[in-house]
């Protein structure tokens, strides 16, 4: 009787434990289809707003409605974020634009070149970006996140040109500096030219020399000045090249001496009464030279140059010791184009403000490349470029890339005061010869000629003389 009880006893606690495990189990996948998996969907859904995957945010089909709420709730507020985000991306895009577009309409000579240099390098991007040959195999830009931080990047690649004066920009000639000064040269000319006519006539009247001679020295003296006035405004212009031998003409012409009769310190703005506090002053009249070259023309900074801050930054640009040099026969002599050593300093300044602003805002990660992609357009292969004296190996190929546009659209612009448009076969010829200079990089210079990115973009932008025919196969590698 008692083993019946016993066995009785243990057969209801097995069925009481197995009853119980299958309550358990029952409940556990009650409680994980109706509860727990909701809820771990729930959070799959708050860690996809976090990496931004908002489309992944739906509505959660479950009986419970406080967790349906909760999903109503997330795919509100990821649509709510994604609106958000677009706004603020195009509020930023916007704003880039519109700097781009403030750099273009500073100077009436460079409008449009922060709007072309992007077009051009999307453009070669493209067709980067599709090949598989060489060392664009490695090169992908696999959404459109990496597509928009490059474009702005091209679009910031001068936004430190808000800070070069525009003087400097627009400088057409050697003697520009707010006005052209040739102006004042040729007044003084003219004083010599008067000067000749009133020997001539004191000669006449005193009666020592006879009238054809007289006539002679006065035509004499008249040809020589209008000749080395025509000379100097020749060289006022600007080429490619002065040679010794124009300068020793330079020389000597800006030594020929003129009298000043009036007080050349009447009218003076504060700035310049400063620059002559230590300057004696010439008692009236006084003897000048026919071009000069004064102290109070040698321009000081009025804030001395951070080099901390260059430092931080790897600047490595050598820094003339003035802000600007005004002297006449200084700027005459300018070997090359208009711009003295302190005014192309000041030019290429540019980019170490661009590197300043650029590393100072606080880009997104989908945005972190744009500073080093839009400040790098000035560095060359070799490192012999500015301001950090990159190698190629330390530029990457979207900044390569920007700096292949920023060279052909300088060449090509037609809206440049100081030089003339090239033609497309001039501008390759040049690009050839930045190439062989390691300047500028090879493959993507034989790319954009095989892929016709430099035809499409001429089409597109260049006037119909400057498109010519260009046998492009001359400077591909065989």
């Amino acid at each position: 009787m008692t083993q019946e009880i016993d066995a009785i006893m243990i057969q209801t606690m097995v069925i009481s434990l197995f009853m119980m495990f299958f309550i358990i189990i029952v409940t556990w996948v009650f409680l994980r289809r109706i509860i727990i998996a909701p809820v771990d969907l729930l959070k799959t859904m708050s860690d996809g707003v976090v990496l931004k995957q908002y489309d992944a945010v739906h509505h959660v089909r479950t009986r419970i409605k406080e967790f349906y709420a909760l999903s109503h709730s997330m795919v509100l507020m990821a649509r709510s974020i994604k609106a958000h985000e677009k706004a603020q991306e195009n509020l930023m895009e916007s704003f880039i634009k519109l700097i781009a577009s403030a750099i273009d309409d500073k100077s009436p000579y460079t409008g449009g070149h922060c709007e072309r240099v992007p077009e051009l390098a999307t453009m070669l991007a493209e067709v980067a970006n599709s090949s598989h040959e060489g060392i664009f195999k490695k090169f992908n830009f696999n959404d459109e996140n990496a597509w928009r931080e490059f474009r702005i990047a091209a679009l910031l690649h001068d936004c430190g040109k808000v800070t070069t004066p525009e003087y400097v920009v627009d400088k057409a000639t050697k003697l520009e500096s707010i006005h052209n000064r040739i102006h004042e040269i040729r007044t003084r000319f003219e004083v010599l030219l008067r000067d000749a006519q009133i020997a001539y006539l004191k000669g006449l009247l005193e009666g020592k020399d006879t009238q054809e001679l007289l006539v002679q020295k006065r035509s004499e003296a008249e040809a020589k000045l209008f000749d080395d006035f025509t000379f100097l405004a020749e060289c006022n212009i600007g080429g490619e090249f002065m040679d010794a031998q124009k300068i020793e003409r330079l020389k000597e012409i800006a030594s020929i001496t003129w009298t000043r009769h009036f007080d050349d310190r009447l009218g003076m703005s504060e700035a310049e009464k400063k620059r002559l506090l230590e300057i004696p002053m010439k008692p009236l009249p006084c003897v000048e030279t026919l071009l000069q070259d004064k102290l109070e023309q040698l321009i000081t900074r009025e804030q001395e140059v951070d080099m901390k801050v260059f430092t931080r930054l790897g600047i490595k640009m050598e820094i003339p010791k003035y802000y600007n040099n005004l002297g006449e026969f200084y700027n005459l002599s300018i070997a090359r184009g208009t711009l003295n050593d302190e005014e192309r300093y000041k030019i290429n300044e540019h980019i170490i403000m661009s590197i300043r602003m650029l590393s100072e805002l606080p880009f997104m990660d989908n945005l972190k490349h744009v500073p080093e992609y839009a400040c790098a357009h000035h560095e060359t292969m070799k490192g012999a470029g500015y301001p950090r004296k990159l190698t190629k190996e330390q530029i990457s190929l979207p900044a390569r890339i920007i700096a292949i546009a920023d060279i052909f659209e300088a060449l090509t612009a037609s809206d440049r005061p100081y030089k003339k448009a090239k033609t497309i076969s001039e501008a390759i010829k040049i690009l050839s010869m930045l190439k062989k200079d390691e300047h500028s990089d090879g493959d993507l210079f034989e790319l954009f000629l095989k892929s016709g990115v430099y035809m499409q973009y001429a089409k597109k932008y260049l006037k119909p003389e400057q498109i010519d025919d260009v046998d492009v196969t001359q400077y591909l590698s065989s």
